[in-house]
């Protein structure tokens, strides 16, 4: 395990019983919680987008944010629903964040899980083609993203510009070199794994996948990262390629900890987020430290990937998930070959 941060979807609530009450909370205290981790020495912190929902819903202004509070961390999602994107737009946010942060970002991006209100990415303008699915229009989304990130000119310039221009045809701008490279695709299926591999995208694989064969869901994520691998070598690509996992994740070392989560471990379970697409929903992992350890090692997801990705209860506030975190690092990652 080559490097760990945390996830987080950034709910929060009106209820008194609430550490994260508003939008603004939301925000605020996800920035406090990366800076916090950083202290720690974390070396991630990645957000999930939900659209119609009290949850984090805009990356980039709260990317861009926390890039300009934080030094060394990783800043990314897991993941952004390109159904609702308009690529370009995403391309000069992304560019323009990426270089706030000095190259630091990790963007997660995918066909996205069901949502709030039915067929959402209407709303926002967007409709398949005819005869495709909104899986493919996220997937054409995702690959004009990839294209445009790769910084060749594509528009031919006005004749009477109203400043001057470069030679040849523009590109968008502002421009990262680099971020190219760190994108991710959160891949539900083997087969979208291996779609991934092809196109150069690193590897990102949630709690949940789709049940492709009945197994316990860490010995499916084991299988479908190494066909991913398998798929990455084949294409030929340069560089090495990135695989994170998330889990929740929690070492009871105090009352507090065993007040929130003593008991709470469970096994996987099986049920459907689509009509007729069953789905395996991972366990939570709660115990003591030692017996935590021994419990991780046997997940053969982790052992696979090199980025390991702790979900956070955020509306516990800041600092008692530093605290989550904090003890992770601390008495449980050495032992799985953290650092």
């Amino acid at each position: 395990m080559k490097k760990i941060g945390f996830l987080s979807f950034g709910h929060w609530s009106p209820s008194p019983q609430s550490g994260t009450r508003s939008g603004a909370d939301a925000l605020l205290q996800s920035i406090d919680l990366a800076v916090a981790a950083e202290e720690l020495g974390a070396d991630g912190a990645y957000f999930r987008v939900h659209h119609f929902a009290r949850q984090l819903a805009s990356p980039f202004p709260l990317l861009a944010a926390a890039g300009a509070k934080t030094r060394r961390i990783e800043l990314g999602t897991a993941v952004i629903d390109m159904r609702y994107e308009n690529p370009l737009y995403m391309a000069e946010d992304a560019g323009a964040a990426d270089l706030i942060a000095g190259g630091r970002l990790q963007l997660g991006i995918s066909r996205g899980s069901p949502e709030q209100v039915i067929d959402g990415w209407r709303y926002f303008g967007y409709v398949p083609q005819e005869g495709k699915s909104d899986a493919d229009m996220a997937r054409n989304h995702a690959e004009i993203f990839l294209d445009l990130l790769r910084g060749e000119g594509f528009a031919q310039p006005n004749p009477r510009p109203m400043f001057p221009n470069p030679p040849g045809l523009l590109r968008l701008e502002p421009f990262s070199a680099g971020l190219r490279d760190r994108i991710w695709w959160g891949a539900a299926t083997d087969a979208t794994a291996v779609w991934a591999a092809k196109l150069g995208m690193n590897l990102q694989s949630s709690t949940l996948k789709f049940d492709e064969s009945g197994e316990p869901l860490h010995v499916q994520q084991a299988k479908q990262i190494r066909a991913y691998r398998a798929a990455w070598k084949e294409a030929g690509h340069a560089r090495e390629p990135r695989v994170s996992v998330s889990r929740s994740i929690f070492a009871l070392v105090n009352d507090m900890d065993r007040a929130y989560f003593g008991g709470s471990e469970g096994e996987d379970h099986f049920g459907y987020i689509e009509p007729e697409r069953r789905a395996v929903f991972g366990r939570s992992y709660a115990a003591e430290p030692v017996k935590l350890v021994e419990q991780l090692r046997e997940d053969e997801a982790i052992a696979e990937a090199d980025t390991l990705l702790l979900t956070v209860p955020n509306q516990l506030g800041v600092d008692y998930n530093a605290h989550v975190i904090e003890s992770i690092l601390k008495h449980v990652a050495p032992a799985l070959g953290w650092r």
